[in-house]
């Protein structure tokens, strides 16, 4: 984690400063991290970093993990996040992008951010044909079945994931949908070695989509980008053609994050 500057003549951290910078060495982070491992940049009394975190959680900015020791952001947290991601100057230039990747796909194009529990669509662009899929602005859609979902778990350590897998209620959507904690490993395996990731009629019948991952300048996961479309038009090989074109849209949406 980065060190603060943020400091009075006396090398004191202010008192109005304390949670911001809490916050800001969280998502530096970019995983769970303990009131110990925050305190090592910020040097705050014991019982002040643990009084913080108490009032972040209790307010809903931050949410304790599963292992009962790290902190992740929290829904309060993450929907500020989407609405920083979601400002104007940003927003126009993200859908432009976008608006060119569907015209250059002919498919519907969607950038989604990781939630607690599911990929949430916060961008998309309709294809120009009669026949598509209707999954708006807001649509939330589970990790283990979905392209989208799926590179946000290939992010996730061996541990997290692992924990995951064997915690996830797997609603069988289509006869494609994964179903076992192993076979959802393996396919993340294999989105972690491919660098994209597919839905093959899993969420939804009569529709495949594929998907890349939209990253910070440290190559972290922030959104992603995908496309879908209904079988009758396309097929996951011919999907597959439009890899680059996806990955020159992730690129270009990539640098917009990192400004």
């Amino acid at each position: 984690m980065a060190e603060t500057g943020a400091r009075d003549e006396q090398g004191t951290i202010p008192t109005n400063l304390r949670l911001l910078l809490v916050l800001e060495q969280m998502a530096s982070a970019g995983v769970p991290v303990t009131p110990t491992d925050v305190n090592q940049v910020l040097g705050l009394p014991k019982p002040t970093i643990h009084r913080l975190f108490a009032t972040l959680e209790s307010e809903g900015f931050i949410q304790r993990e599963i292992d009962g020791r790290g902190y992740s952001p929290g829904l309060r947290l993450r929907t500020l996040s989407a609405g920083i991601l979601s400002s104007l100057r940003i927003r126009t230039a993200r859908v432009a992008i976008l608006t060119r990747l569907a015209e250059q796909i002919g498919e519907t194009c969607n950038i989604a951010l990781p939630e607690r529990d599911g990929m949430i669509y916060i961008d998309r662009v309709e294809t120009k044909w009669p026949l598509r899929i209707q999954l708006p602005i807001g649509s939330r859609v589970p990790f283990y079945c979905t392209a989208s979902g799926k590179l946000y778990l290939s992010s996730l350590s061996d541990q997290h994931l692992n924990r995951y897998a064997h915690a996830a209620e797997f609603e069988q959507f289509t006869e494609n949908t994964i179903n076992t904690p192993e076979k959802l490993i393996g396919e993340i395996q294999k989105v972690q070695r491919n660098g994209f990731a597919t839905d093959n009629e899993e969420f939804m019948d009569g529709m495949i989509a594929l998907g890349v991952p939209i990253n910070d300048s440290h190559g972290r996961l922030v959104s992603t980008v995908s496309f879908h479309a209904p079988t009758q038009r396309l097929t996951m090989a011919a999907a597959a053609k439009h890899l680059e074109t996806l990955r020159g849209a992730a690129h270009s949406l990539s640098i917009l994050v990192s400004e």
